[in-house]
């Protein structure tokens, strides 16, 4: 309005910003989000903007949408919103570029060509013609390929985002079939710079989901549960730009060996399609992981990968979830479990690439999700599988001896007297020592070896070894309910038990070992060990009834499953 250019989508229209089918586009789009904010007012009775998550179903239901087999009510509106949303906000880019353009005309500057189709201009791809995606609809993807080889580019023109916007509708089945196309687009994996940055460019344009239309489907598919906070693209997009963190070496501090280890890899670009692919198949119904390694294979060999490389991405995909839940739901320390885990992966190479992708999948779903000790549980599986691969097969006998000696030694360091550690150890069986690395082995006999048979509770806590929260060690007599007691105080101390470990020695006493953390970690940690120390051996020294559970408020999301 300021420049005169009018304040209405139709003035826009007239002066050659948008085109007709955009000035449609954007008025069905405000008016679909006015109506949703006006259903949102008068479901809720009061002015509220935001579209929280437990009015989502109840809005759905409003607006005629109905639950399917594969998706409830809420999914297809927040899917339809943050399409809507996406879509605008592209036709912002291009609009305000395009006005910043004619209010600010660019001072001149002889472009530099790149090749015959796009130049260089102020830093950003130009295209030689606006007609240049209609002549030759190939440039489509090379327009990305180039970004990505050409390091001093900053961005795009607004004419080429407006030019590639407008090309869209030529992506279909012909141009999918091209060869040409194809190797392209897997070209775009290869690079050294840019696969993330030019990955979410084209999803942006909306041109990533119409050249693979099962990703179209799923692009601002919200998933309801308890773990993902973001649409299922987005959620892909994010396995893909971590495990890019990986192969950066800026970034090589954050996950040092996971940067060894895909620094070792000899087509990283593999692992990128398998990000791609992992979650493709969402909301189709059945298991997704099955779905998408049809689409994956499908899609490797019609993009003319070797065989072996082919069975490589559609095996991630398929296997995307099996080592979180080997690690988070089995014994990892059993050697049947990792002679099982072991010939289910086969090879080094694809352990190492199931490890990589199963730590960004993770990573991934939410900010929250992550912690230092699922990372040491799947560090810990990833090697003793390795060591299996290998061809070191699980010897319980050697592997308990090596952290006997090694415990001693540290004990040795710690100034225990000579022997001291035989009362305590003669008390404990063999399954202590295969879940026990010896660390912890030292700690606990450096602890106990005085108390051996004492009448009281023994707690002692210390910082995890895994880097976050609390080690709690507890050493008493076994009553009935002893767990849950425990648990009770952990419960009301605020504290959430990430791992327990549970031991009956053969003198009738429990030794039971805890990870756990609490949101609030202080940085000065001893008054916490402390507090833990007291307050819990109290409580297991108390004959009093068990506690009543904490009845903690319940967060919206919670309530809705």
């Amino acid at each position: 309005q300021a420049a005169g250019f009018g304040g209405s989508w139709q003035d826009l229209k007239c002066h050659g910003f948008i085109a007709h089918r955009e000035q449609q586009g954007l008025e069905h789009r405000e008016s679909f989000l006015q109506r949703l904010r006006i259903e949102l007012h008068l479901l809720v009775g009061r002015g509220e903007d935001r579209l929280l998550f437990d009015y989502q179903t109840a809005l759905a239901e409003r607006l005629g949408f109905s639950p399917i087999p594969t998706r409830r009510a809420s999914e297809q509106l927040m899917q339809e919103y943050y399409r809507t949303a996406k879509s605008i906000s592209q036709l912002n880019t291009i609009l305000l570029q395009n006005m910043g353009t004619a209010i600010f005309p660019p001072t001149e500057q002889i472009p530099q060509a790149i090749n015959e189709r796009f130049q260089n201009t102020h830093q950003l791809l130009d295209v030689t013609d606006e007609e240049v995606f209609n002549k030759k609809p190939a440039a489509i993807l090379e327009a990305f390929l180039v970004m990505q080889q050409h390091s001093e580019l900053k961005g795009m023109t607004a004419r080429t985002i407006r030019a590639l916007w407008r090309a869209r509708p030529l992506i279909d089945d012909t141009f999918r079939n091209d060869p040409q196309n194809k190797a392209c687009f897997v070209e775009l994996f290869k690079q050294p710079r840019g696969v993330l940055h030019e990955l979410r460019r084209m999803n942006q344009f909306d041109i990533l989901g119409l050249y693979l239309p099962n990703f179209g489907a799923i692009v601002g598919q919200m998933q309801h549960d308890l773990f993902h906070v973001y649409t299922v693209d987005e959620h892909i997009l994010m396995v893909v730009r971590n495990l890019r963190r990986f192969a950066v070496p800026a970034f090589n501090h954050e996950y040092p060996l996971m940067s060894q280890i895909i620094g070792r890899m000899d087509k990283p670009e593999l692992l990128y399609l398998a990000g791609l692919f992992h979650d493709i198949a969402k909301g189709r119904g059945g298991d997704h992981s099955v779905l998408g390694t049809q689409d994956a294979r499908q899609f490797c060999e019609s993009h003319g990968l070797p065989p072996a490389d082919v069975e490589v991405v559609v095996w991630l995909v398929r296997q995307h979830l099996t080592m979180s839940t080997v690690a988070q739901k089995e014994d990892i320390y059993d050697p049947e479990v990792i002679a099982r885990f072991a010939q289910q992966v086969g090879t080094p190479e694809r352990l190492a690439a199931l490890y990589l992708l199963t730590v960004a999948d993770i990573r991934g779903t939410s900010p929250k999700v992550w912690n230092a000790w699922k990372g040491k549980l799947l560090e810990d599986l990833y090697r003793a599988t390795l060591r299996v691969l290998g061809g070191r097969a699980p010897d319980a006998a050697a592997e308990i001896e090596a952290r006997k000696r090694e415990a001693l030694i540290l004990l040795a360091l710690s100034a225990l007297p000579h022997e001291a550690h035989k009362r305590l150890w003669e008390t404990l069986d063999l399954s202590y020592f295969m879940r026990h690395e010896a660390p912890d082995i030292a700690w606990h006999t450096r602890h106990l070896s005085r108390h051996v048979g004492a009448p009281a509770p023994i707690v002692r806590a210390r910082l995890s070894l895994a880097g976050e929260g609390l080690e709690v060690l507890v050493y008493a007599p076994d009553q009935a309910d002893l767990f849950a007691r425990i648990c009770g105080y952990f419960d009301r101390a605020g504290f959430s038990i990430l791992d327990a470990r549970i031991h009956t020695t053969t003198n009738g006493y429990a030794l039971d070992t805890f990870q756990v953390i609490t949101p609030s970690m202080p940085n000065h940690y001893r008054e916490l060990t402390h507090m833990v120390e007291n307050d819990l051996a109290q409580a297991l020294a108390s004959d009093a009834p068990l506690p009543e559970p904490r009845r903690k408020r319940m967060s919206r999301r919670v309530q809705s499953f």
